[in-house]
């Protein structure tokens, strides 16, 4: 008799850190500050997603430690790093905004 693929549970605390990549945060939420327009917070958030998984790829695969790696054997949370990049994006374009309506 065949088990069943035993798939493995991962803790909340790695979803998290997919949320809080360094790279992705910095990336993010500098493009967001730079956005005129909200629609520009997408195109933001999806440059900071594509760079930090590259990023984090590169990192894990020459064996560096990561608080997000990438690798075909690792979970990715492309679900979790998307939304994510899009909310520091919005809060870089929401931090600029407060600032300028301030002077």
């Amino acid at each position: 008799m065949n088990a069943a693929p035993v798939v493995p549970v991962y803790s909340f605390s790695v979803w998290i850190l997919a949320g809080f990549d360094p790279l992705l945060i910095l990336i993010a939420v500098f493009l967001g500050w730079k956005a005129d327009q909200f629609g520009k917070v997408f195109i933001a958030a999806i440059a900071a997603l594509g760079v930090s998984v590259l990023f984090a790829w590169l990192v894990t695969r020459i064996g560096l430690p990561w608080p997000a790696p990438v690798a075909a054997d690792l979970p990715t949370f492309f679900p979790v790093r998307t939304v994510s990049a899009f909310l520091w994006a919005a809060a870089g374009y929401g931090a600029r905004r407060v600032l300028n309506r301030r002077h």
